[in-house]
């Protein structure tokens, strides 16, 4: 009589509105599409894409968007949004919102940016407004204008929406909602530092001045495509001070600006204006001086490290956000690090402080669109597990 499963009776209906269906928005698509049977029975909900665009094009289905075959055709979204033709049109933001927004009191909308655009986060505030959840890994804003990233929490908290960004740092790594989870259960965070860039991970996991150049492994971290086109805009560390950001400001610690973090570039000065080629080709006349200081620290049984640190362990008011090349003991996790993971310890009061214990360490890949687009999934998870709903 009962061995039958009963029919679930879905009491909510799931609205998605991405931004930019490139590596990390297929991905998320491609995930979401192959989870859309179970995902009912998780949520008691049916979930429905109902807009996707990029910077110049959208498409836009208030019943929900059939899956492409990714498969076949890994581009398949970038192919659709190529031209305006049928379904195509431009992009027109109102035209978006109205068709992503809440229809009934028990639809849910979510806003999700993939784009690394700045003009795509100038969008969250009026999503928030019309009822949206804000799920990103964009990191623009939370590295950006301190007022804009206030009055939008505000806004959303105000209003019972969310801004998620776990995929910001780490990719698809739980290190923001640990953070969040640590604070919210009464914990003090003490210090967060990590090794927060994969192409950097790489290159120091790899570098050492018995068996090869640093010049000689950026060019081979750029052939195996872990660099940007231009290796500077890692070496530079910007990506990396973003993302301290982020962590800093979710601790609490108001930085206005990336100028308030105390940032190392490893790109010579005399290197920074000239063109992409000649960088590499002048890049090894600097390889005496960083080979020096990791030549030092292999001597004290130490490795040399360009990392992230969060310290607020003598208050907020004193807090201090920077990046550096560290030397740390060979037998620190951070030291037996591989490959491009990232790996991040958290000192607290319960974890490595006071209290006693050892420091919480997370480490995974912190790059690659799968694992990226996991982490902005398990976002939209959670703002749907966690939004109003009617009795």
């Amino acid at each position: 009589l009962f061995s039958q499963a009963l029919p679930i009776i879905l009491k909510m209906e799931v609205r998605v509105g991405l931004l930019g269906p490139g590596l990390i928005g297929s991905a998320l698509l491609r995930q979401l599409f192959s989870q859309r049977d179970a995902l009912p029975r998780f949520l008691n909900a049916k979930v429905n894409v109902v807009a996707v665009a990029n910077s110049k094009n959208m498409i836009l289905a208030p019943e929900g968007l059939a899956e492409l075959d990714q498969n076949q055709v890994p581009d398949a979204w970038k192919t659709r949004l190529s031209c305006q033709a049928g379904d195509v049109a431009a992009f027109d933001w109102s035209r978006f919102v109205d068709t992503l927004s809440p229809s009934k009191s028990t639809s849910c909308s979510v806003l999700v940016d993939c784009t690394s655009n700045e003009s795509a986060v100038d969008l969250y505030e009026a999503a928030i407004q019309r009822g949206c959840h804000v799920v990103t890994p964009n990191k623009k804003f939370g590295s950006g204008a301190l007022d804009r990233y206030r009055r939008v929490l505000d806004i959303a908290k105000t209003s019972g929406r969310n801004f998620m960004y776990e995929a910001t740092v780490g990719a698809g790594l739980p290190l923001i909602s640990t953070l969040k989870s640590l604070i919210e259960t009464g914990d003090s965070i003490l210090k967060v530092e990590g090794i927060l860039s994969g192409t950097l991970s790489f290159i120091f996991n790899t570098f050492d001045p018995k068996v090869n150049s640093f010049s000689a492994v950026v060019v081979a971290a750029k052939e195996k495509g872990y660099t940007e086109p231009d290796p500077r805009d890692d070496l530079g560390g910007v990506d990396v001070a973003r993302k301290v950001c982020i962590l800093a400001r979710t601790l609490g610690l108001p930085l206005d600006s990336l100028n308030d973090i105390n940032s190392r570039s490893l790109v010579p000065e005399p290197l920074s204006g000239v063109s992409i080629d000649e960088f590499m080709t002048r890049l090894p006349e600097f390889d005496a001086e960083i080979a020096t200081q990791a030549t030092a620290a292999a001597e004290k049984g130490e490795k040399m490290l360009f990392v992230g640190v969060v310290d607020v362990s003598t208050g907020l008011e004193k807090g201090i956000a920077k990046v550096e090349l560290a030397n740390y003991p060979s037998s620190h996790p951070f030291a037996q690090l591989s490959g491009a993971d990232n790996i991040v310890c958290i000192t607290t009061l319960r974890y490595g402080g006071p209290l006693g214990g050892t420091p919480l360490v997370i480490r995974g890949p912190g790059a690659g669109a799968e694992v990226t687009a996991a982490g902005v999934f398990s976002d939209i998870i959670q703002a749907v597990r966690t939004h109003p709903r009617s009795v």
